[in-house]
């Protein structure tokens, strides 16, 4: 008799998909046929206790991961992927796999510490495309949502993202193979490109991100009009309109000036290319101007690292790292025993997490986003 009460073969796919492996490299990795490994993960068969070790040793998970089927796993209509079409199939599943473990983790957190809940406007625009006006308006809408002014610059736009309930991770194998990636769904998430040298670009992605949740909810996005729509909807929210038609002078039939453009850059926390890119779609430098300043960026090598990008503060994200801090410090619940009640390996909680729990420095400042509960 086939047994499947103590292991889910759905688990066995989940954990697999994490580590990016086929089900034939799986099978090669424990000594056994891809059939098997698919008899598995459809609940035909029963593994025995030597490849289940195998499994867990390979798959960095404990026995107890494959005793409770997937719960609400993560859907790809779910995910915001750039260029979605061309994504490769095994990079899309990793990603679904990683957000629902991932998921589990933030809810697992939630349940003890009050986490800050998602506060941003959802667009109930009915009409599809956007125009410029209503991208620029939703930004404003939610700077205003968000105390946050349409005339100052944001000075940490990941803790800002933090603080009003999206969890920003990143994840080894994946965020170092895309811009950004996002998952909208009770705990929104996105997934950041940590190898970026640019904060600029960085800021930019995450209010990328940001975009698709308030302008996408709901939509399947990662075609050319909706990754166009994030964008500006990150250059409004980075630099808004006003402001900008404010800092920016007509040099419309004069020479830029390039002392003052780094200075805005400088100021807002936006890369040189996207204020260029901003300045000719408000009118303020002509068609010939744009393609000049960015043929010059890209002769000064400035096409992705710009001149004074070491000058503007590196934003980390703090959420996930003070959360564990306090469970361990206020609860004595040990980043070890947070992946014991997981169901997976101490290794793979800083995988997931992108944090090296054991050798990071704890902070002397932290400054909690969320609040206690007591049990």
């Amino acid at each position: 008799m086939v047994r499947t009460d103590s292991f889910f073969g759905d688990k066995l796919r989940l954990a697999r998909l994490l580590k990016g492996l086929t089900q034939k490299e799986l099978g090669d990795l424990v000594l056994t046929s891809r059939q098997f490994i698919h008899q598995l993960e459809t609940g035909t068969r029963y593994p025995p206790p030597d490849v289940i070790g195998a499994f867990c040793e390979i798959l960095q998970v404990e026995k107890t991961f494959f005793c409770h089927q997937v719960g609400n796993d993560v859907k790809p209509e779910q995910c915001h992927f750039r260029k979605r079409k061309t994504t490769p199939v095994g990079l899309a599943y990793r990603v679904l796999a990683y957000s629902t473990i991932f998921e589990e983790l933030v809810s697992y957190l939630n349940d003890l510490l009050e986490l800050p809940q998602p506060d941003f406007p959802v667009s109930e625009h009915e009409k599809e495309p956007y125009s410029n006006l209503d991208i620029e308006k939703a930004a404003e809408n939610c700077r205003k949502r968000w105390r946050l002014g349409i005339d100052t610059p944001i000075a940490n736009l990941t803790r800002v993202l933090e603080n009003f309930g999206i969890v920003i991770t990143q994840f080894k194998g994946v965020s170092d193979k895309v811009d950004a990636l996002s998952v909208n769904r009770r705990f929104p998430i996105i997934i950041r490109n940590s190898a970026k040298e640019s904060i600029c670009r960085l800021r930019f992605d995450l209010a990328h991100e940001l975009g698709h949740f308030i302008l996408h909810d709901g939509l399947e996005t990662g075609d050319p009009p909706t990754e166009t729509e994030a964008d500006k909807f990150a250059s409004a929210f980075i630099f808004p309109r006003m402001a900008f038609q404010k800092e920016f002078p007509n040099f419309k039939g004069s020479r830029l000036n390039w002392t003052l453009i780094y200075d805005l850059k400088m100021r807002w926390g936006m890369s040189v290319k996207a204020i260029i890119y901003r300045a000719n779609f408000f009118g303020l430098i002509d068609a010939t101007q744009y393609r000049s300043a960015n043929v010059w960026l890209n002769k000064t090598g400035q096409s992705k690292i710009e001149k004074f990008d070491d000058k503007i503060r590196p934003e980390e994200p703090e959420l996930l790292f003070n959360a564990v801090n306090i469970l361990e410090k206020e609860r004595g619940i040990s980043p070890n025993q947070i992946a014991k009640i997981l169901g997976i390996q101490p290794g793979l909680l800083s995988e997931i997490t992108g944090i090296e729990f054991l050798r990071k420095e704890k902070p002397n400042n932290i400054v909690p986003f969320f609040t206690r509960r007591t049990l």
